[in-house]
């Protein structure tokens, strides 16, 4: 199955770094988020990625086309006759992907740059999430899950941390200050869906997926809920980013579910 990844919005809530690369090239320990969600899926088996692409979509194209060069160990030897340069690999570390990058556009909304990509997938069932959350989600059971229900969607539900701290009142008197746990709210669209090829029928015009398409296909009783209640975080704003970096620093990020 390909992996469609969507990387092209302008992350305008995370501007602080955003305005200088896309939000999905943005580091975590080092390497961008969207090498985070690759290294996940790769861990499931799922090598093949659609990058849907947009605004500073020459920055996404860059990296990859020198990724091989930079996850490599080199020797340059200028000696060689005093005139020639000699390059030579000494040893590789890097993942065995396929990665198509397509510029779907700068303005384009997120359902009309998964359509532009609708003939790299084809007439088959493929996964798709978003370029700035991370998760621990069990991508092999997910697409399980999918298999057994024949609808056209199915995405990952999930419970998110809350922001702020919750006040128990009793008429306009304070009882207690408490934080907000996941049970004080409902479940959110986490990204990490199994799609099916007629979601392409959905999709007509510059739309945001999230809307008219998805409202469609649940009027049309084709979306299914997998409930994940494990780890989820996406990457909105310098706050969430400055906590991903936290975790991975002290080797406590729960989305790195791979070896090395």
């Amino acid at each position: 199955m390909k992996v469609v990844l969507l990387a092209g919005g302008f992350g305008t809530r995370i501007s602080e770094e955003s305005q200088f690369k896309p939000k999905p090239m943005i580091e975590i320990g080092g390497k961008p988020i969207l090498w985070h969600i690759m290294k996940e899926y790769l861990h499931y088996g799922f090598d093949e990625f659609i990058i849907c692409a947009g605004y500073k979509q020459e920055y996404i194209k860059n990296y990859f086309a020198h990724y091989f060069l930079q996850a490599s160990d080199i020797s340059f030897d200028f000696r060689v006759d005093g005139e020639r340069e000699h390059r030579g690999i000494i040893s590789t570390d890097f993942e065995p992907w396929k990665v198509t990058v397509v510029d779907t556009g700068l303005d384009s909304l997120t359902g009309w740059r998964i359509k532009q990509i609708q003939d790299y997938v084809g007439d088959e069932p493929f996964l798709m999430t978003y370029g700035d959350g991370v998760c621990d989600v069990n991508l092999k059971a997910l697409v399980e899950f999918h298999k057994s229900h024949g609808k056209a969607c199915t995405l990952t539900a999930v419970k998110p941390e809350g922001r702020f701290g919750i006040l128990d009142l009793n008429g306009d008197n304070v009882q207690s200050f408490r934080e907000k746990s996941r049970d004080d709210v409902g479940y959110i669209n986490g990204g990490y869906m199994v799609l099916e090829p007629k979601i392409f029928d959905y999709i007509q015009s510059n739309v945001m997926f999230e809307c008219d398409p998805m409202e469609h296909l649940a009027d049309d009783g084709e979306i299914m809920a997998y409930k994940h209640k494990g780890f989820w975080q996406c990457m909105d704003t310098l706050r969430d980013k400055q906590k991903l970096e936290e975790m991975w620093l002290v080797g406590k990020a729960p989305w790195k579910v791979w070896d090395k």
